[in-house]
C-alpha cells in the first residue's frame, strides 16, 4: 500500500510513500494530507469472517489492509497490546447501547482519558514507540487540541521511549476537567502550551511548523492530530465494530451520526464506507460553529475568523477550519490534487472560502458519498441531555447530545442509526449540572483532579515563539 498527498500535482506521477514513512511525517511536504492510493475493498465474505472477531483481531484485519511495512506478527502484537479490557473497561471495547428501536449509542469513551480520541491515540503511541525503536530515532510531536486530543495524546505518549509531546491548546477554551487532565501531568516528555487564541490558531501554528521543512527535519517534528493518517485509520475500525453489533447479517445497512468539528471522526466513516462497509448515511452533527453543516447544505465552505468562532458548551467542536475536510473534498473532486490545492491553499488563503455549490461534483456528497448534516445549539444540548436521562436513565455529554439531536432528524425506517459517543459527561460537568441539577458520575481515579498542581506554559499565537520553545526543550 502506498500513500499520496491530497495536493499532488495533476499531470505528473505523485510521490508515493509507505505507511511507516507517513506515520512519522504528519503533513505531506506540499502541505497536503496523506491518503492511500486506493481504498481496499471488503466483500461480503470478508465481512462475515470478521463479524465474530474480538476488537483487537478486527483492528489487526483492518489495519493489515493499510500497513504492509510492519511484519504481520508485530502488528498483531501491537493491536493485542492496545485493545484490552483492562485499558478500555469492557470485553467489547466499544459496546453498543440501544436507546430506542433503531437508535443506538456506540460507547467510545471508556479509555484512559474518557474520550473517543483514546481509541486511536493508544494505538498511535504503540506504533510510534515500535517504529522509533526500529529506527533508533526520536520524535518531537507537535499537536493542537480543542479539548480531548491533547489529553489522549499525552496519556498515550507519557513515558514512551524516544517521544516528546508539545501540545498547544487555546487558553481558557477547555473545560476545567479537560485542562486538569493535561496540565496536571508532570512527565518530563510532556510539554503543555496554552496559546492566547482559539483552537484554529493552534491548528494553524501546527501546520505552519510542519510546513517549515528545514525546522521539521532538524527537530524531527511529527503530529498526532487527525491530519496524521494513522489516527484516522485506527478510527475506521470502530465503524466496522458498530456495524457488526447493530446488525444480524451483512444484508442490512446502517447510518452513523458523528459530532464533528475537525472532520476527522466522520472522515474515518467515509473511509469505511468507501471500503464497502454497508453504510447508508454519514450524518455530520455540528454545534453553533456550523461551517461543515453550511457546506453540506449549500456547497459553501467558509472559514470563520477567531472573533466569529463561538465559545460553546460543546467546546471540542469550537472549530471553524476543519483540517480533515480536505481529504473528503479530494475524493469528491475525483482525486484532483491540483484543484484541491487551489481550493485549500489558494482560495482559502486569499478569500477565506470556496463555493462548490454549482460544481457538478457537489450533489455527489449526498448522492454518492451519503453525507447529510445538521446543527445543534446550547438549548438543544440541554433538552437532549434531560430527555435522554429522563427516558433512558443514560447520562450523555454535550457533544454526544449534539449528535443525538441531529440523528433524530435523519432517522429512516428499517435503517439502524448509530450515534458515536464523544466523551463521558464528567468532562463537561457544568453543563450537565445546568441540564440535570446534579453533577455527573466521576470515575475512580479522577477525584480532585482539578486541584492538582499545573504545569503549563503560556505563549502568544506566534509561530516563531513556538519554534523557539521547541528548540529550547529538545536539547
Amino acid at each position: 500500500m502506498h500513500y499520496i498527498s491530497t495536493r499532488a500535482s495533476s499531470g505528473k506521477a505523485p510521490e508515493r510513500k509507505r505507511f511507516c514513512e507517513i506515520l512519522l511525517e504528519g503533513l505531506a511536504p506540499d502541505g497536503g494530507l496523506y491518503l492511500p492510493e486506493h481504498y481496499p475493498q471488503v466483500d461480503g465474505a470478508t465481512l462475515s469472517r470478521w463479524r465474530d472477531l474480538s476488537y483487537a483481531e478486527l483492528a489487526f484485519e483492518v489495519l493489515s489492509l493499510y500497513i504492509d511495512d510492519i511484519p504481520a506478527g508485530d502488528l498483531k502484537a501491537i493491536c493485542t497490546k492496545t485493545y484490552t479490557e483492562e485499558v478500555f473497561g469492557s470485553k467489547e471495547i466499544v459496546p453498543l447501547r440501544p436507546l430506542e428501536p433503531g437508535l443506538y449509542l456506540e460507547a467510545l469513551s471508556n479509555g484512559p482519558t474518557l474520550a473517543f480520541k483514546d481509541m486511536a491515540m493508544q494505538l498511535l503511541g504503540n506504533l510510534f514507540e515500535y517504529e522509533l525503536a526500529r529506527r533508533a530515532e526520536e520524535l518531537n510531536i507537535l499537536g493542537a487540541t480543542s479539548g480531548d486530543t491533547g489529553s489522549a495524546a499525552e496519556y498515550a505518549m507519557r513515558g514512551k521511549q524516544g517521544v516528546r509531546v508539545f501540545m498547544l491548546s487555546p487558553k481558557g477554551r477547555m473545560s476545567p476537567f479537560q485542562q486538569a487532565q493535561m496540565f496536571s501531568l508532570q512527565d518530563a516528555n510532556i510539554h503543555n502550551i496554552a496559546i492566547d487564541g482559539v483552537f484554529d490558531d493552534c491548528q494553524d501554528i501546527v501546520k505552519a511548523v510542519s510546513n517549515d521543512l528545514a525546522f521539521k527535519r532538524q527537530h524531527k517534528i511529527g503530529t498526532v492530530n487527525s491530519i496524521n493518517w494513522a489516527r484516522l485509520m485506527a478510527q475506521v475500525v470502530y465503524y466496522f465494530a458498530g456495524y457488526f453489533h447493530a446488525t444480524p447479517s451483512n444484508a442490512e445497512k446502517v447510518s452513523f451520526t458523528v459530532p464533528s468539528g475537525n472532520f476527522g471522526n466522520v472522515c474515518a466513516g467515509h473511509v469505511a464506507r468507501m471500503m464497502g462497509l454497508p453504510i447508508d448515511k454519514l450524518v455530520v452533527a455540528t454545534n453553533e460553529n456550523d461551517v461543515l453543516d453550511e457546506f453540506f447544505r449549500t456547497g459553501i465552505y467558509r472559514v470563520r475568523t477567531s472573533a466569529d468562532t463561538h465559545e460553546t458548551s460543546s467546546p471540542s467542536m469550537d472549530i471553524s477550519k476543519a483540517s480533515n475536510f480536505e481529504r473528503f473534498v479530494f475524493d469528491l473532486l475525483g482525486r484532483d490534487g491540483g484543484k484541491t490545492r487551489s481550493l485549500f491553499h489558494d482560495q482559502i488563503a486569499s478569500q477565506g472560502s470556496f463555493d462548490l455549490g454549482a460544481d457538478p461534483a457537489f450533489p455527489q456528497a449526498a448522492d454518492r458519498f451519503g453525507f447529510a448534516s445538521g446543527k445543534s445549539t446550547h438549548a438543544d444540548r440541554l433538552a437532549t441531555i434531560r430527555d435522554t436521562y429522563r427516558r433512558f436513565a443514560t447520562m450523555i455529554d454535550t457533544h454526544t447530545a449534539d449528535g443525538l439531536k441531529v440523528a433524530r432528524e435523519h432517522l429512516q425506517p428499517g435503517v439502524p442509526m448509530i450515534v458515536l459517543e464523544t466523551a463521558l459527561p464528567i468532562k463537561f460537568a457544568a453543563t450537565i449540572e445546568e441540564a440535570l441539577g446534579r453533577p455527573p458520575f466521576r470515575p475512580a481515579g479522577f477525584e480532585g483532579i482539578e486541584e492538582l498542581p499545573k504545569r503549563v506554559k503560556l505563549l502568544p499565537a506566534d509561530v516563531a515563539s513556538i519554534q523557539r520553545y521547541i528548540a529550547e526543550n529538545v536539547q
